[in-house]
């Protein structure tokens, strides 16, 4: 047990610094040979070439990332559903298996029930 234990903090180990080693030799890189020139006309936004004719600092409604965040979730929850569907067919005890997706589903349901019912499917 402890060599296996030793195999892991190694690699881990081996890991962290091999990251910050080369997180560093690429900073150390880039203000070698970098070029650090920075003038007004490269600080600008830039837009497909077209100059800006308003301001670019503007604020979208929440309800846009609302409904990405639900898309997200029901997204995730098909990725959570296609294993349990495979090891349904391989696995000996059904019922507990089929109780145990009705159970997550009915927790997605209930979620979209709340985002329905605080109108964050409804758009003006």
């Amino acid at each position: 047990m402890s060599s296996q234990f030793t195999q892991i903090a190694i690699f881990t180990i081996v890991g962290f610094v091999l990251g910050a080693t080369l997180l560093t030799l690429s900073a150390t890189i880039q203000r070698i040979f970098g070029i650090s020139n920075p003038t007004k006309v490269k600080t600008e936004s830039y837009e497909c070439g077209m100059k800006v004719f308003h301001d670019t600092k503007i604020q979208f409604d929440i309800k846009y990332y609302l409904f990405a965040l639900m898309f997200i979730v029901f997204d995730v929850e098909f990725v959570f559903l296609v294993p349990w569907a495979v090891i349904f067919d391989i696995s000996c005890n059904k019922i507990f298996l089929i109780i145990e997706a009705f159970i997550f589903v009915f927790i997605l349901v209930l979620g979209l029930y709340y985002a329905w019912q605080k109108g964050v499917l409804e758009f003006d």
